[in-house]
């Protein structure tokens, strides 16, 4: 009767890290690989990161922010940005600078990369500068304003396809760190 107890325990304990596990990825943070450079310098190809789920249940999403979000072209795929405006903000690309209601933005984390608008957006797609951001949408761009398909391609996106706020890089390990 005892190796009944010890199967019927180990069932249960995998079972309840089982829920335990699930109840983390539904309701608190998602872990994601990065496949691309879009973020360098702030996030390089190949970096792991934490996207939890819990910020924007407290407050609205805000620029500066990191966020995972659905990508509006390519279904399934999940896409990592920084918000550079927010709804009813003015977002206007001059000489290679970011202004969002006029007022030049500080972004130490594009380095000396140039922001412009796109060549070519997604199809379907009309944006213009300066553009203002729709209700309930916000403005996002990579970091690495030359090698990011961003809102620059695919115009703003809503704020209900954000699936959480990017916060923790945990690998590799020499690059551990909290993201701003």
């Amino acid at each position: 009767m005892s190796w009944a107890r010890s199967i019927l325990s180990i069932i249960l304990m995998v079972a309840a890290v089982a829920a335990v596990t699930i109840a983390l990825r539904t309701f608190v943070f998602v872990p994601y690989e990065i496949p691309s450079g879009s973020m360098e310098d702030t996030i390089m190809p190949g970096d792991m990161i934490f996207s939890e789920k819990i910020t924007y249940h407290t407050r609205q999403p805000e620029r500066g922010d990191i966020v995972t979000f659905k990508d509006p072209i390519v279904a399934g795929r999940t896409l990592i940005k920084r918000i550079i405006a927010t709804e009813g903000q003015t977002v206007d690309l001059i000489d290679g600078h970011v202004f969002v209601d006029g007022i030049e933005l500080e972004e130490p984390y594009v380095g000396t990369d140039e922001s412009r608008p796109l060549a070519k957006t997604a199809v379907g797609i009309d944006i213009e500068f300066p553009y203002t951001v729709p209700e309930g949408y916000i403005w996002v761009m990579g970091d690495n304003r030359e090698s990011s398909q961003d809102s620059r391609y695919f115009g703003a996106i809503p704020v209900s396809s954000i699936t959480g706020r990017a916060a923790v890089v945990y690998w590799p390990i020499d690059e551990i760190g909290v993201l701003e």
